[in-house]
């Protein structure tokens, strides 16, 4: 059933504060058709116009749900966690409306397996993710940062100093270094996919690929 879920399928939002909101609002750009709903009414206003449709409800009850015609949609995400009750007791009710693919937040590694063992289908730790990736940024020289389930990481970042001035094979990134250079944005040119020829200069931002452990030590390189 989850296989045979459109691409474009309608969305729809439980709880709109900073995560739900921020969710609904991304869908809504992207085009998908989004039905967001909370149970505070100042909130709902306040999304109105910048989400498609907002509707005032309190999904803990599963006839309000109903109402709503929850049970028309193939996927919801649950993005209420600051009350572990209200989120369970709603990804719950989503079960119970047959509703094929449930995505929830959870705010602790408990909180996440009681979800999954009710029927959500994918459980999402927004907190610990950005925290982690926090961790990653304070050093300044990574920009972004994107981590696997396998340890393996897509990192933007400025070049160590070791690297620039050199073509990728001359500078010896994925012998010495175990991590690969994907690709370079220079100064007011678009983004390139390296090659061994690539040499990275001063200005420049690269994409590196490799364990996060590789890329930590890589990003040290020449301070």
């Amino acid at each position: 059933m989850v296989d045979r879920i459109r691409h474009d399928a309608p969305v729809l939002v439980i709880g709109l504060g900073r995560f739900g909101a921020a969710t609904a609002g991304e869908l809504d750009r992207l085009g998908r058709e989004v039905l967001a709903i909370d149970e505070d009414e100042r909130l709902v206003q306040k999304w109105s116009e910048r989400v498609t449709h907002t509707v005032q409800a309190d999904a803990k009850n599963v006839e309000a749900l109903r109402q709503i015609g929850a049970s028309e949609f193939q996927i919801a995400v649950v993005a209420v966690g600051s009350s572990i009750e209200a989120s369970v007791l709603i990804t719950a009710n989503l079960v119970d409306l047959k509703v094929p693919q449930i995505w929830a937040k959870a705010i602790s590694r408990s909180h996440g397996k009681i979800l999954e063992r009710i029927g959500a289908n994918h459980v999402i730790y927004p907190e610990a993710e950005a925290g982690e990736r926090v961790a990653h940024l304070v050093s300044g020289r990574m920009l972004d940062f994107i981590e696997f389930d396998d340890d393996f990481a897509l990192v933007k970042m400025y070049p160590p100093k070791p690297i620039r001035g050199l073509n990728l094979t001359e500078s010896g990134v994925r012998t010495k270094y175990h991590v690969t250079v994907v690709g370079v944005k220079s100064p007011g040119k678009p983004f390139t996919y390296a090659t061994e020829s690539t040499v990275v200069s001063n200005h420049d931002l690269i994409i590196v690929s490799g364990k996060s452990s590789d890329i930590e030590t890589f990003a040290t390189l020449g301070n």
